[in-house]
């Protein structure tokens, strides 16, 4: 190996390094700011910058008045039943209307797919007034229930996900359990349902995540405090004469532990997940 080639070798080495190091390092510097920030009290919030190291380590009092005052536990429980009610939800209409429409052809399957397609052109900002008038005559805002129904009723990359694995399942599944007497209801979930556990993997954690974290919504149909989730809890602490960012801090803090914890405890069915839905969509 000539002096050239060796110094291009560890020059490459070098930047491969440098280049992972430096990422994790801005992926990390928020986080690490935002514990330290939660771990401060007041005045030493007020009194020093945002990557000076507490007095106290395990000064947890702003995580107790966090979840107290912020009303977080009900918030956990609201957002809990929200994102698996949604999740479940999606799954289900998402892979029978995938079904139906990639093993079925009739006048008007092509139309249904282009309209799918369009509708997640349309900014949901843009629709916001008609979506309102829509919940506000159907009696749906300030329940659950029809934040549930709404959040369900606006999941299109989800069918898409599915109609990309239909397409990777042999219809000689359908056609010898037809055969055999087998109802289509029976073929969907008996045969086909469960050889598309990638996808359901894939769009429950896209669906999960989404609806975990969504704001907007949220704070437009769900305006008692009762129903609060999340992410309407972390608002708690803000108003017109400042924000409390050490309670804000952890508060973000709490709702990333079940998020981490659920990662931690499913990580290998979740990179099965989204592995097998890079490689069939």
């Amino acid at each position: 190996m000539t002096a050239l080639q060796a110094f291009k070798k560890y020059l490459w080495i070098f930047v491969k390094y440098f280049s992972v190091i430096f990422f994790s390092f801005i992926a990390l510097l928020p986080i690490v700011s935002c514990v330290i920030t939660a771990l401060k009290t007041k005045t030493e919030y007020e009194n020093t910058n945002v990557m000076t190291p507490p007095s106290n380590w395990f000064n947890f009092e702003n995580f107790v008045t966090a979840f107290r005052d912020g009303g977080m536990g009900r918030a956990f429980l609201n957002s809990s039943l929200i994102v698996i009610c949604v999740v479940v939800g999606s799954v289900l209409i998402g892979s029978m209307i995938a079904y139906v429409l990639n093993r079925f052809k009739f006048p008007g399957n092509g139309l249904i797919r282009s309209l799918f397609l369009f509708a997640t052109l349309l900014p949901g900002i843009a629709m916001q007034v008609a979506t309102y008038q829509l919940m506000f005559q159907l009696k749906f805002i300030d329940t659950l229930y029809g934040y549930i129904i709404l959040s369900m009723g606006t999941d299109v990359i989800s069918i898409y996900v599915f109609i990309q694995f239909f397409e990777n399942i042999s219809v000689s599944l359908d056609e010898s359990a037809y055969m055999d007497g087998a109802s289509y209801f029976t073929i969907f979930y008996r045969i086909l349902f469960p050889l598309l556990k990638p996808a359901i993997v894939t769009c429950a954690i896209l669906k999960g995540v989404g609806i975990y974290n969504e704001y907007y919504n949220a704070m437009l149909y769900l305006t008692k405090p009762n129903l609060k989730t999340v992410s309407l809890a972390l608002y708690t602490f803000t108003g017109p004469f400042g924000n409390q960012y050490n309670l804000i801090c952890a508060g973000v803090i709490m709702t990333l532990l079940p998020a981490l914890i659920i990662f931690i405890a499913f990580q290998n069915q979740i990179y099965s997940g989204l592995t097998a839905g890079a490689v069939k969509g």
